[in-house]
């Protein structure tokens, strides 16, 4: 069950990331856990076969995969990314995802 993490940046405790946010059916769902003027941290958990649409940032973004396996296309290149490992998607570079199968990431925005 995931806590309420609305407010965590005021609270020091020890969690696990994955229980941030649970998987919905045939949905995205996301749970901010930091926002700094200098960028943020987002939990995220990704249906088998959701994704998000292609679109660019103007600051560099760095994705953990939590759990499970995703395809990001970065500049029309696609990479295989999975538990365990981390993609830095460049400022201004065009980037899209893809559930390969169910997972949760960690993106970690920096400005």
């Amino acid at each position: 069950m995931t806590e309420n993490f609305t407010n965590l940046v005021d609270m020091t405790r020890v969690f696990k990331l994955k229980d941030v946010a649970d998987y919905q059916e045939q949905s995205v769902v996301s749970r901010e856990v930091i926002r700094k003027p200098n960028g943020t941290m987002t939990v995220f958990a990704f249906d088998k076969d959701e994704g998000l649409s292609e679109h660019t940032a103007s600051f560099d973004a760095v994705v953990y995969i939590l759990e499970g396996e995703a395809e990001i296309r970065i500049d029309g290149i696609p990479y295989v990314v999975k538990e365990g490992e981390m993609l830095i998607m460049p400022a201004n570079k065009p980037h899209a995802l893809r559930a390969i199968t169910r997972y949760k990431m960690l993106l970690m925005m920096i400005k």
